[in-house]
């Protein structure tokens, strides 16, 4: 695996107000960004990537705090590495609770189920768009959305 470049967000945000805190932290959350250390934060250079941090980047310095963009590589192919490894990481974790929620919504009531499904779809979306180093869980998130899918056209039938 070729070493990559990656946007890196350095900032700092007064303790008071939290409410900027908080949004910041909620939308790094959402970005699924790797927590390099307090304050620092990178993700897989893309023009998407690099513009989200932007964005926040400016919000981070309306609210009085200091923000700079660094476009970077790691090292070491390891370091690389490692930090695919954590993103996969948190997105598995995403796609097992999808696959569960899956699982449990077929066993379950009908109507309760439709909605189930709806929202299963709408979070699988929102995990893939942070997936950047898609791990084996991810096929089956889908195929088990699928399975559910289906299991609810059959007793429609």
């Amino acid at each position: 695996m070729p070493i990559r470049r990656w946007v890196l967000l350095a900032y700092r945000l007064p303790r008071e107000p939290s409410t900027p805190r908080l949004s910041v932290w909620r939308k790094l959350k959402r970005l699924g960004v790797a927590q390099l250390q307090d304050g620092l934060v990178a993700l897989p250079l893309d023009r998407r990537n690099r513009e989200q941090l932007e964005w926040l980047a400016e919000e981070i310095l309306d609210a009085g705090g200091q923000a700079t963009i660094w476009l970077a590589a790691p090292a070491s192919a390891a370091q690389e590495r490692g930090l695919a490894r954590g993103l996969q990481e948190a997105v598995s974790i995403e796609y097992r609770k999808i696959i569960a929620d899956a699982g449990s919504a077929a066993a379950g009531a009908r109507g309760r189920s439709r909605r189930t499904l709806a929202r299963l779809r709408r979070e699988l979306g929102r995990v893939r768009r942070r997936d950047y180093f898609p791990p084996p869980e991810r096929g089956e998130a889908e195929r088990a959305v699928e399975a559910l899918a289906r299991v609810l056209e059959e007793s429609a039938a």
